[in-house]
């Protein structure tokens, strides 16, 4: 792990694998078998559970909680507070309530992935079985109980799609009364990068 910064109260199991100009900052617990690539940065007082895998360019802010059976791909940001969940069914014991249940994945732990130049709001909840899609964007204090397109811009309790946004984080447009739009050309007015809308469905014109 060369050239990696590890805060001196930060907690690395064995067997996690940081890469090459990753940050971990403060009273980070990083649970084993969980890998992160180059160059993420990790804020004080963030818990990764094991088993996690998570690319390069990451930004995880602080206070962040992400569960086993969680994807983020490269360059995603989520912003402090955040917390994800696995199971559909929690419960801390068995059904007569004389042992508990094991912590381990089981039949209802459920994945959830995090596409490339996602961004996820501060304090938002994510549910579980779902996907979040590529430069999708999340607004803060949302729920997110289902999956969010590419380039999608989700918000509220649940969140909902109300418009989508840019590569670079613009606002590309609102759809009417929260229905999708069709736009054979959307320009960007920060990056002029150009998108197709059909049904909702972003593509970019590259």
């Amino acid at each position: 792990m060369s050239d990696v910064r590890i805060h001196p109260t930060a907690l690395i199991e064995d067997g996690v694998r940081l890469g090459r100009g990753t940050s971990v900052w403060d009273s980070v617990h990083i649970r084993h078998s969980t890998t992160l690539g180059e160059e993420c940065i990790v804020g004080e007082k963030t818990y990764i559970a094991y088993g996690v895998s998570i690319g390069n360019r990451v930004k995880i802010n602080a206070m962040v909680y992400i569960c086993n059976a969680v994807t983020i791909e490269d360059g995603v940001m989520i912003s402090a507070g955040t917390i994800f969940t696995n199971d559909r069914f929690p419960r801390a014991t068995t059904s007569d309530l004389k042992e508990l249940r094991s912590s381990e994945p089981d039949e209802h732990t459920l994945p959830t992935l995090v596409r490339e130049g996602a961004t996820i709001g501060a304090g938002s909840v994510i549910g579980n079985d779902l996907v979040i899609g590529r430069f999708a964007m999340i607004g803060m204090g949302s729920l997110v109980t289902k999956s969010v397109p590419d380039f999608h811009l989700a918000l509220g309790s649940p969140a909902r799609s109300v418009g989508c946004v840019c590569r670079c984080g613009q606002m590309l447009l609102r759809f009417h009364e929260n229905e999708p739009a069709n736009l054979a050309e959307v320009k960007c007015s920060a990056c002029e990068l150009r998108y197709e809308v059909k049904d909702g469905e972003v593509r970019e014109n590259l």
